[in-house]
Parts: C-alpha cells; sequence; structure tokens
C-alpha cells in the first residue's frame, strides 16, 4: 500500500511499497543506511561516502555531491533518492525527481538529525533499528560533561580563502555540545574576517579540507595567544550513525583542552 513521508524541506514523497533500490547522496547518510541494514537496498552511492568501505570498493558511484551524474542515477533505476539541502545542489535534486522519489534531509542541530534517523527508518521499514541507534546516540550525548569555564573558538573549514563554521550550521551545535563559544557570528560558512581577539582555541578541520600538522605553525602566527587543535572533521560534521561515537571523541578533546 502506497505512503506519504514529509521531508525536511515539507515536501511530499510518496512511495508505493518499501524501498529495494536506493541511491544515497550524502555520506554521513550512507553510513546510516549500512548501520540501519540495508546493504541489499542501496544501490548507488556518491565518491565520498567512503563509509563502510565495502560499500565504497563495491557499490555504483554516481559522482560527488555536487556533481551527481543524473543518467548513472537514471540506469540504476532507484525507487527513492537520499540526499540533503546543504550538501546536493538543488539543480540536481530538481533533475533527479524526475527519475524517482527524493527525500531531503536539513540537519542544523542534534535533533534535526535524530528526526532524520526516524525517517528513514521509518522509510525503510527499520524502524526498530532507527530506535534503538537514536536512544544510544541520545544517552551517549548525555553522558558528555561539557567544559566548566566556556572557552572561545574559531573552527576553519576550508584553507585559501579561509571559511570557518558559522551559526545555523551542525557544527555549531557540536560545538556548543561541548560547551565551547563559536566566536563566529554570521550564519552557514563565512570567510574568516580577519579577527583573532578573544580566541582561546582555533579549530582546524580534518575536512572538508584536509588541515594536517604543517597548518599548525601558520594558524599559531596569526593567533598567538590561541592554542592551535587539529580535529576529526567527521565528528563534528556527520550527522547519521556516526553521532553514536561522537561523544567519546568529543570528551577526549574537553579533557584535552580542559
Amino acid at each position: 500500500m502506497a505512503k506519504d513521508f514529509i521531508d525536511h524541506l515539507h515536501q511530499t514523497i510518496r512511495l508505493d511499497q518499501k524501498p529495494h533500490r536506493i541511491v544515497s547522496l550524502v555520506p554521513s547518510q550512507t553510513e546510516l543506511l549500512a548501520d540501519l541494514g540495508l546493504e541489499q537496498e542501496v544501490v548507488g552511492i556518491t565518491k565520498f561516502c567512503i563509509y563502510p568501505e565495502k560499500w565504497f570498493k563495491e557499490k555504483t558511484r554516481v559522482g560527488g555531491t555536487k556533481t551527481v551524474d543524473i543518467e548513472k542515477v537514471r540506469q540504476l533505476q532507484p525507487d527513492l533518492i537520499i540526499g540533503n539541502k546543504e550538501e546536493n545542489t538543488a539543480s540536481d535534486i530538481q533533475a533527479l525527481q524526475s527519475i524517482a522519489p527524493v527525500w531531503m534531509s536539513d540537519i542544523e542541530t542534534l535533533e534535526d538529525a535524530l528526526n532524520m534517523i526516524h525517517s528513514v527508518g521509518l522509510m525503510c521499514e527499520k524502524q526498530e533499528q532507527a530506535t534503538l541507534l537514536i536512544q544510544e546516540i541520545s544517552e551517549a550525548f548525555g553522558k558528555i560533561q561539557p567544559l566548566k569555564s566556556p572557552k572561545n573558538v574559531l573552527y576553519f573549514i576550508w584553507d585559501e580563502p579561509k571559511f570557518v563554521a558559522g551559526k545555523n550550521t551542525f557544527v555549531d551545535a557540536m560545538i556548543h555540545k561541548c560547551g565551547f563559544i563559536n566566536c563566529c557570528t554570521e550564519t552557514r560558512y563565512p570567510e574568516w574576517n580577519g579577527t583573532t581577539e578573544t580566541i582561546d582555541i582555533v579549530f582546524l578541520s580534518s575536512e572538508p579540507f584536509p588541515f594536517k600538522e604543517n597548518h599548525i605553525k601558520e594558524f599559531q602566527n596569526k593567533f598567538p595567544t590561541a592554542k592551535i587543535v587539529l580535529v576529526d572533521g567527521e565528528y563534528f560534521s556527520w550527522y547519521g550513525s556516526r553521532l553514536k561515537d561522537a561523544p567519546d571523541y568529543f570528551q577526549a578533546l574537553i579533557q584535552q583542552l580542559t
């Protein structure tokens, strides 16, 4: 029997049956589909969907998150496509909607992420697995002991030009879960305005730009009184099942910076 589902963009999609051929356009959501036990159902992923490694090696890749190969998706004959407002382009999504129902997420908070997991579980008839995962993630985040004395941070996601994570982003939500204060007052991902005052810590993310040890000296020169820290961007920005392990990583980071 056909069922209607509403995505995060308030769009309604109709599925005639449980999806059997799914294309996932977002790395963190691809990993979620794997953890929900949808090995047989997922037929297409992007070249950035590196987890699980077996899927990355064996499943059909349909281009990048922002450069989807529309014809390759069409050839896979999907009955459900799962994307994200921030990671996929509006033009690609519009084209894909002529191929199959497209369910879109829009994630800015932990609550948004848990809602997405619930919705995907419902659509794919993996409600029990999704419910257990949501419970595990919620309990793990409930155990985080944030900084007692909040510290001001800037979180860099790109180099040349230097972009930082601002408000209304999932990264910002994770920063606050740790008890840090995000000193970028602009929304989304603006270019760094050059301000260095009041910054206690600079986070250099491992993705999307792969900051390494060799970048620390440059940023230390720019922020002479701040601590420069390389951080795992997957834990700060992936909003699928990787969230179950994020609190342990955050707690270790908090202890390191206390």
